[in-house]
């Protein structure tokens, strides 16, 4: 049996199981043999009719075997490695960039870099990965090599204020000093960009592993284990941001200038180094890939997923069926198999592939796909960005303002100010610890209250329960600044019952938030279920719902609250505002979908 390799678009093929026949060769055929993320791979294969041989040709179907519950486990466990750093940037990082003396109008801007890797990195690096001929396997160098630049960044940003202090900044003890370190800045800012770039380089083609190695019948579970990872990374990385303790433990973090929070940083960031090396290892070790081959011949497939009549492909209508009978063109000639006289070089495919994988392409792909979606899913874009811009100013301010409304404290302040803004800090991430556990528990609760209410109020529920928080935050920021300037005795640091209302805020947001990782998703899929195979480009053009309302926060934020004079309330009031509308638009214009197909697809942070 002689075997050639050919890739097809997924938009050309409408079955799940296609038999091409040579129109010139009539016992030759060309069938199915397995889809893959790049391709469709046909064989063809030469036989005659006898039974052995028809059997022989379908020798090589088989169902990939499911690899060991353990293994299974072992090769997720990236996903912790991954989270951890990813709470303690959440949790510290817009706090820290304070005490360089960073301006709060201007501190929303070191997010930028967060959807702009998301909008264009990830994608590319999904793509890449799917084509790499690694001997190493398709996504372990991508993991590999994502994992080192995590490590370099948060080294980088753990250290940003040392390495300022070398290269040039004042000498000052950071105890004393009060002004702009603008070199430790500009070295905190490159940080902070590579660790989001890394961090979208990794999260894809972790998933896409997690994807290859899991059978037909893991992938539920594979999901799960998947998000059980990223709970426990995430509760870890939320303990280790609460803790003070870093400095007491390791003391000669502290230097000249480096102070308590800086200290604590420090080694909060080192322990999330050893941590993530340990799980990369781990992942390394025990998710055995097999390395792709390289196809001989192959079409472009970086077409869109999604149905588009007037992109080029392979056209099997009638007419051109007639045109190779009337030629005696073989369907094997007229789909590249390396007989056609009249095929473009091996070279010059190369080059449109290349061009076609660039970034550029890439994002023209996801926005011209827009106008091919099914009408149903622009309301589901438009939900997605009202809630996103009511859920991004939560992320970036969440721990400030615990320091400076809740805490009164100023990291630019005195020496009790300072203080009362570091244990704020703490506190805040202690609540986003609470938030962590909260979301874990109500993700299991997301898939029956979809299929009991359906997506659509389940979704709506979501939002204005966004909403009430939102303002509630606002309030509570309303009365401790009204004790506050009463002059009331200890409010330095909040009152009590100020505190615990923030605390008891942060822990209710997980039940919405768990709810907004899932539903809008399982919509997305079920939506372009039929769309002829572009569920993934539709994923692609939800991703644009987020990462677009997450640019606009972070160019808007700082400004926004400048405008009220500073601090955080501004912002979480627009928020509430969009998410009531996001709750509005949702109840009414979402589509009712089938309350059986729901299927809870996780939950994440990032």
């Amino acid at each position: 049996m002689d075997s050639v390799s050919i890739r097809v678009p997924y938009k050309n093929l409408r079955e799940s199981e296609v038999e091409l026949v040579s129109l010139d060769e009539p016992n030759h055929r060309i069938e199915l043999n397995s889809k893959s993320s790049n391709g469709i791979h046909i064989n063809k294969n030469v036989s005659d009719s006898s039974p052995s041989n028809s059997s022989n040709s379908h020798s090589h179907h088989q169902e990939k075997e499911p690899i060991t519950m353990k293994r299974l486990v072992l090769s997720c466990m990236v996903a912790a490695g991954v989270q951890f750093g990813w709470a303690l940037q959440l949790s510290l990082l817009t706090p820290y960039i304070q005490t360089l003396g960073i301006q709060h109008a201007f501190s929303s801007f070191i997010w930028l870099c967060g959807p702009i890797t998301g909008l264009v990195v990830q994608p590319c690096v999904g793509i890449w990965s799917d084509r790499c001929y690694s001997k190493y396997g398709r996504r372990r160098p991508y993991i590999f090599f994502g994992s080192l630049m995590i490590s370099v960044a948060v080294i980088i940003i753990g250290f940003s204020a040392d390495i300022g202090y070398y290269l040039g900044d004042s000498k000052e003890n950071c105890s004393t000093y009060r002004g702009t370190r603008t070199r430790a800045a500009i070295v905190f800012v490159i940080g902070f960009w590579m660790l989001d770039l890394a961090n979208n380089t990794v999260q894809g083609p972790a998933r896409a592993l997690l994807a290859d190695l899991a059978g037909p019948h893991q992938r539920n579970s594979a999901n799960a284990i998947f998000c059980s990872w990223m709970a426990v990374g995430n509760i870890l990385g939320f303990s280790s941001g609460a803790s003070g303790k870093w400095l007491r433990w390791f003391p000669f973090l502290r230097t000249k200038a480096c102070c308590e929070a800086c200290g604590n940083l420090k080694g909060a960031f080192l322990v999330a180094v050893v941590f993530l090396t340990f799980c990369t290892l781990v992942t390394l070790y025990f998710a055995k890939e097999i390395p792709l081959a390289r196809p001989v011949h192959r079409l472009s497939d970086s077409a869109p997923l999604l149905d588009d009549t007037r992109q080029s492909g392979i056209s099997l209508s009638n007419s051109n069926s007639s045109q190779s009978l009337d030629g005696h063109i073989s369907a094997a000639s007229a789909l590249g198999g390396g007989v056609n006289p009249h095929q473009d070089s091996e070279g010059k495919e190369d080059q449109i592939e290349k061009f076609n994988n660039s970034p550029s392409a890439v994002l023209v792909n996801l926005l011209t796909s827009m106008r091919h979606l099914p009408p149903a899913m622009h309301s589901v874009l438009l939900v997605m960005a009202l809630s996103w811009l009511s859920w991004f100013p939560f992320f970036l301010f969440d721990t400030d303002w615990m320091g400076k409304e809740v805490y009164h404290g100023d990291p630019s302040g005195n020496s009790s100010e300072v203080k009362a803004y570091n244990e704020g800090v703490r506190e805040g991430a202690f609540g986003l610890l609470l938030n962590s556990i909260v979301l874990g528990v109500c993700s299991f609760l997301i898939e029956p209250m979809c299929q009991r209410m359906g997506a659509r109020l389940v979704w709506a529920l979501s939002n204005f329960t966004v909403f009430a928080c939102m303002a509630g935050i606002a309030i509570i920021s309303m009365c401790s600044i009204r004790e506050y300037n009463q002059g009331i005795q200890d409010v330095i640091h909040g009152s009590k019952a100020v505190r615990t209302a923030a605390l008891v805020v942060f822990a209710l947001l997980g039940f919405p938030l768990s709810i907004t990782y899932s539903v809008p998703f399982s919509v997305t899929a079920e939506l372009t279920a039929d769309s002829g195979g572009g569920q993934g480009l539709a994923i692609g053009v939800l991703n644009l719902a987020i990462v677009i309302p997450q640019m606009v926060v972070s160019l808007g934020a700082g400004p926004w609250d400048a405008l009220f004079g500073g601090g955080n309330v501004p912002a979480f009031v627009l928020a509430s505002i969009f998410a009531l509308g996001g709750g509005v638009i949702a109840f009414l214009k979402l589509p009712n979908l089938s309350s059986n197909s729901f299927q809870s697809s996780g939950f994440h942070f990032g």
